[in-house]
């Protein structure tokens, strides 16, 4: 999770403007780097002081700290360990003990290793290839670890106070659950203490956010584990926010020149077999079924039914490009541990299209594609990208002029797009360079979302032609191309990008009448059906609950807008409006607030500024 901006508004206005405060990233900070590296062997130098017995693997920096793993003989820690830990941690600080390097022969490093009886580190020598330094770093004369650095010059140079030790979870030794348990800690540090505060304040953001919390507490999805985890129920009014997501993505895309279509849930094997994906992909399917003496595989891919349906037909230059949507569920197995909310899940809806065109038209296709993501992703209120372009890595197919082709066609698409970007030499996927954009939500967390990719494999496999203009027989050029990458994990995002305070247009309840008693309860359904029938949600509440009691709980609920309805709003046809942030709106006819929320709703504004 990528911290870089932490809200620092207030409760009673977290939800309507939030301002920033930087946090800076390992990438623009090398000094970052150093402490956190330096801080993961401050934290094994401190644990092994008080468990003796531990032996230590690995301790990386990472996104947003660093981690250690130990392997505690059969034993674990708790979390009253970690203040003691941190605490023996300060001491080292405190010391000033210097960090140095020191470079030593294989031999000598086996020597040293065998002598503090750590088989882990022995292992990590074994790894190291030969002809390159072994390196090792000390703090002062006591402690040691293979490593590359970086670090710090000495204990001192970090800060306790901007250090912390955050929790324990459990580990497998090179993350192979055959292999040795281990116990890792996580810890957090920064280059000084305001940071650290602040990064803080973001975790405690994140939580309230939570989409998993919020999904249960405004009733929008579930994962029923009777039915199995990592399956997602939608709920009616996750349901409602769902189609909203789908309508508004079908219609783009048929103005766009799409055509949508639909494919089965399951294959035969065999075809994914000839795709590649049951050679390069199993580990992330499902065990296969039989069905009468034949094998069958639930589809972990939209893309080899869309291949099979152009293949269908014999294809002219003259109809390409041929440009084909679809909101595809597919399965993909996921261990119990690694599921998470909507972030992971084992069946999830792709909104994948793909795109056959001719090589020529490639530049052009992928700029209307980058095109197509902005109007999108913007529709939702995300216009804070980060692009990648990933280039040929070294094992790849395809010919030098057709990699050439394609990732000067991305190129030049990003440049007409006026996008900036960064290359990541050698990360494209074997079959072709590919395009990876992240997008930045409220709270500067980057989320990988949408991937544009060309690909040489499939229409090899399948042998995909079309016919030239001078009669022959050639490839096509086929784009893989997801914006949303997963409606559900889209949607999780959604929720924690506005902590459920959803915009007007998108609220899945967007206005809730709020009877006196139930003499008007009447007017109030006559209203809200004729409201339905305009498409808006409305709904009533008709509970024996207290006027304010009502209005408390539509506020739980996040509901955007609420009327207060009795006997002279029932005489003179209006509505007493409140808005959640602003209040109370004074009394409208029911007519007036009818076209406030259609100009608000077409017009992505607040009822207010409608």
């Amino acid at each position: 999770m990528d911290l870089r901006m932490v809200a620092t508004s207030s409760k009673q206005e977290e939800s309507k403007e939030t301002e920033f405060v930087p946090l800076p990233t390992n990438d623009e900070s090398p000094g970052l780097v150093k402490i956190r590296h330096s801080s993961a062997h401050i934290m094994a130098m401190a644990v092994q002081r008080l468990f003796p017995k531990a032996q230590v693997t690995i301790g990386p920096w990472i996104e947003n700290g660093f981690f250690y793993d130990f392997d505690l003989q059969g034993g674990s820690f708790e979390e009253k360990d970690l203040k003691a830990i941190q605490k023996e941690m300060q001491k080292i600080i405190n010391k000033k003990l210097p960090i140095w390097r020191e470079v030593v022969s294989r031999e000598e490093a086996r020597k040293r290793i065998e002598a503090q009886k750590e088989p882990y580190k022995l292992e990590l020598l074994d790894a190291i290839p030969e002809g390159e330094d072994i390196s090792i770093y000390h703090i002062g004369e006591e402690w040691w670890d293979l490593c590359a650095g970086p670090h710090v010059e000495t204990t001192g140079d970090i800060s306790g106070k901007a250090l912390k030790l955050e929790r324990v979870s459990g580990a497998y030794w090179r993350g192979d659950e055959t292999k040795a348990s281990l116990q890792r800690i996580y810890g957090t540090a920064w280059e000084n203490e305001d940071q650290l505060k602040s990064y803080q304040h973001m975790i405690e953001e994140a939580k309230r956010r939570d989409h998993r919390k919020l999904g249960q507490e405004m009733d929008l999805f579930s994962i029923q584990e009777k039915a199995g985890g990592g399956l997602v129920f939608w709920h009616p009014k996750g349901g409602r926010m769902r189609n909203i997501i789908e309508s508004f993505w079908k219609d783009l895309h048929m103005r766009s020149g799409y055509e949508l279509v639909y494919s089965p849930h399951i294959a035969n094997v065999e075809l994914w077999k000839q795709s590649g994906h049951f050679e390069f992909y199993s580990e992330s399917m499902f065990d296969q079924m039989d069905v009468e003496e034949e094998v069958y595989q639930i589809k972990p891919m939209n893309c080899p039914f869309h291949v099979l349906m152009y293949k269908n037909t014999k294809r002219s230059y003259r109809q390409l490009p041929i440009r084909w949507a679809e909101l595809g569920t597919v399965y993909r197995y996921e261990r119990s541990g690694t599921l998470s909310g909507l972030f992971r899940v084992r069946g999830f809806t792709q909104d994948d299209a793909h795109v056959f065109c001719l090589p020529d038209q490639v530049e052009d296709e992928i700029l209307k594609i980058l095109d197509l993501t902005e109007s999108v992703l913007s529709k939702f209120g995300f216009t804070n990208y980060e692009i990648n372009l990933s280039t040929r890595p070294e094992k790849s197919i395809g010919s030098d002029d057709i990699w050439d082709l394609a990732t000067s066609a991305l190129i030049k698409a990003l440049e007409r797009k006026g996008w900036s970007y960064a290359v990541d030499e050698g990360g494209g996927a074997f079959y072709g360079p590919k395009i990876d954009l992240k997008i930045r939500d409220a709270l500067g967390r980057k989320w990988q979302c949408s991937t544009i990719q060309c690909d040489f494999n499939l229409p090899q496999r399948f042998d995909l032609e079309y016919v030239a203009p001078d009669g022959s027989s050639q490839r096509p050029i086929m784009i893989h191309r997801a914006i949303f990458g997963s409606v559900e994990r889209f949607f999780g995002i959604l929720v924690e990008n506005y902590a459920g305070e959803f915009p007007l247009w998108f609220a899945p309840e967007q206005l809730r009448l709020l009877p006196i008693n139930d003499e008007v309860v009447p007017f109030c359904e006559k209203v809200a059906e004729d409201m339905r029938v305009s498409g808006f949600r409305v709904e009533v509440d008709s509970s024996a609950e207290r006027l304010q009691k009502k209005i408390r709980n539509a506020e739980i609920a996040k509901v955007p807008l609420t009327a207060v309805v009795g006997k002279k709003e029932v005489e003179e046809n209006q509505l007493a409006m409140r808005a959640r942030f602003t209040g109370d709106l004074g009394a409208m006819p029911v007519e007036q607030v009818k076209n406030k929320l259609k100009k608000a709703v077409e017009d992505n504004l607040s009822f207010v500024d409608a």
